[in-house]
């Protein structure tokens, strides 16, 4: 098969013209980017925000303009908005003759981009975070799934980590997802979970270069077109820190909880208590806290050193009043394994850290089933 060209796409799409203007979809400055790989191509539409409901059929065009291209398997466009700032409210006159007592209309009451995001099928969203990087969230991430699928909790896996995907080497994964009906995508299995990366679809080293609603709109189409089935939970890696990504699932996404993910050094608690006291204000209940690295094994001798501190995660926890869900030391065969490929929980399941995972993921499960009251209303965020 052929690989499709960038320049290839962006031919096809000055076919699409756009009836309010008369202009083609490239001449017009609205597609802002272009992913290709084998045979997969995945297009970014840049769009003014008042005209993004009216501009659906538009995208739905620019899709079967590129499904038409020899070799093509799939398709996917994008619409993003960047909102201007809006004006500022006038002040009410001081003497008004309305009598009403409720509060005005909120303030930034929706999420960018609408509605609520459903994924059918799916029992319990949770999503995997922490405040920074290299506390080795994705690697918890991975063997947490991997733990539940290992209790016969049927797991789906979701790398939402936008801008470094981690997915497809912790799973070995170098074959494209398929797509049937050439609208979704079929995630890719492997040992035992469903799983999906914006790395499956892009070249390793090939860096996303996308603005926050970019990002966003990428990952609503990651949880809402793709055929994820019968879930009793999907985890989600999400990227580390408290952006665009976080606030989307957030409030968008009837998350059932959120793992937070940090070492036992006290940089990284402030950011975990960020990152936790962010899903609190949009009322996503918090899980519990895991401490990875929580010390070091010497491989040779056994010695136990505590290089980054020890317990602070647990103390954290205890004074936030949250669960500690457990601890994970720092270790060689955690690191060689995930990046061969093969998580530990799956490459070496009799071992301690196996069963440490396999602990934590049994303790999210007991969590999820003891609060299962129906879906969680997605939230609003209100600004007064």
């Amino acid at each position: 098969m052929a690989e499709i060209s960038e320049s290839a796409v962006r031919k096809v799409l000055e076919t699409v013209i756009d009836p309010a203007t008369g202009k083609n979809v490239v001449a017009s400055g609205m597609v802002s980017g272009v992913a290709t790989r084998g045979g997969h191509v995945a297009v970014t539409l840049e769009v003014d925000p008042a005209r993004g409901p009216a501009l659906e059929p538009l995208r739905q065009a620019c899709e079967q303009a590129i499904r038409a291209m020899p070799d093509v398997l799939s398709a996917s466009a994008v619409m993003t908005a960047e909102r201007a700032a809006s004006p500022p409210t006038p002040k009410a006159p001081a003497h008004s003759h309305s009598h009403g007592h409720g509060p005005g209309p909120a303030a930034g009451g929706g999420a960018p981009g609408g509605g609520r995001i459903d994924v059918p099928g799916v029992k319990h969203i949770i999503a995997v975070a922490s405040g920074k990087g290299g506390v080795g969230k994705s690697t918890t991430a991975v063997n947490l799934a991997l733990g539940l699928a290992a209790n016969g909790i049927s797991t789906g896996l979701l790398d939402a980590d936008i801008y470094g995907p981690s997915m497809p080497r912790m799973l070995a994964v170098k074959e494209k997802p398929e797509s049937l009906d050439g609208k979704q995508l079929k995630p890719i299995e492997r040992y035992g979970l469903r799983t999906m990366s914006i790395g499956y679809i892009v070249n390793e080293d090939t860096p996303m270069i996308w603005r926050g609603p970019m990002v966003s709109s990428a990952l609503e189409q990651m949880l809402r077109d793709v055929q994820w089935g019968e879930l009793d939970v999907l985890v989600v890696d999400m990227p580390p820190g408290t952006g665009d990504a976080q606030l989307t699932l957030a409030q968008r996404v009837a998350l059932s909880g959120a793992v937070i993910v940090s070492t036992p050094q006290d940089i990284a608690l402030v950011d975990a208590r960020k990152g936790l006291n962010m899903f609190r204000k949009v009322a996503v209940p918090v899980l519990g806290i895991v401490e990875n690295m929580s010390y070091f094994l010497c491989p040779k001798c056994g010695e136990r050193s505590e290089i980054f501190g020890h317990g602070g995660a647990h103390e954290e926890a205890d004074k936030l009043g949250v669960p500690f869900l457990g601890e994970v030391p720092l270790h060689l065969d955690i690191r060689t394994t995930s990046d061969n490929g093969h998580p530990i929980v799956v490459s070496k399941p009799d071992s301690a850290h196996a069963q440490a995972y396999r602990n934590i993921a049994g303790r999210v499960w007991k969590q999820l089933s003891a609060n299962q009251r129906g879906p969680r209303a997605a939230p609003r965020i209100v600004v007064r």
